[in-house]
């Protein structure tokens, strides 16, 4: 079953919690247990809620909202971009400027968000890998010069795999490989994912580590993380 199969009324009954196995054991077993009573709301009850937050902590709270599988959702009929887009546009979301980045795996959808849907918002290239089946788009060549610089004529930024951004030498060294600096000579902002201290990536023994690599020596300019407490704390050690 997806989503589509179901009507509003009926995702609002599930509950939400953490990732489950197909054996239902947690995937991270030291979050949550997911015994509270949490529901789905929609994204539009989401701003509404994040705009009430601003009010609230007397500052602007940014978004970074995703377009999931469009080219799936047309296959089936679905086109989910124009709704996102008016929702966002409805709560006052349409400026470069404003605080929001629209991320998508597709690099078409990209391109159609910028020239037909017309839009100003800062717009990020998600690069997973190939193997995913995220979208049919090759995330190798993205991630060369030449495919950088195309990208640069559509969105503001990558964000990238993390493993993207390292190659693990046989003596189990990190190693740059160097796409930080290509994307950041084609102006391009990059902002991995996803940074956890409960899975991290292979060759790194600490979460601080991590921080260290990206953050000190690579100089990314942003990150995905479910640990905002410590990459915070860990960006500004």
């Amino acid at each position: 079953f997806y989503v589509r199969d179901f009507s509003l009324h009926e995702i609002r009954s599930l509950r939400v919690h953490e990732r489950m196995n197909a054996d239902g054991s947690p995937v991270y077993p030291g979050r949550p247990p997911g015994t509270e009573e949490y529901r789905v709301h929609t994204f539009s009850e989401e701003l509404t809620f994040i705009a009430e937050l601003q009010v609230t902590a007397g500052r602007p709270v940014g978004i970074y909202p995703e377009i999931k599988s469009p080219a799936w959702h047309k296959e089936e009929g679905f086109d989910i971009t124009p709704s996102f887009l008016n929702v966002l546009s409805e709560h006052g979301y349409v400026a470069h400027t404003d605080p929001v980045y629209v991320q998508c795996f597709d690099d078409q959808e990209l391109v159609r968000v910028r020239e037909v849907h017309n839009c100003s918002l800062k717009l990020i290239q998600l690069i997973g890998d190939n193997e995913w089946g995220e979208a049919d788009t090759d995330y190798d060549q993205l991630c060369s010069s030449r495919g950088l610089k195309r990208l640069a004529k559509t969105v503001d930024g990558i964000g990238p795999w993390i493993n993207h951004l390292y190659r693990l030498r046989s003596d189990r060294q990190i190693e740059d490989s160097g796409l930080v600096a290509r994307a950041h000579e084609q102006g391009l902002a990059v902002h991995p994912f996803t940074f956890r201290s409960d899975d991290l990536p292979p060759g790194f023994g600490s979460f601080a580590e991590l921080m260290r690599f990206t953050v000190d020596e690579l100089s990314i300019d942003g990150l995905f993380t479910d640990f905002p407490d410590l990459a915070r704390a860990q960006a500004n050690s």
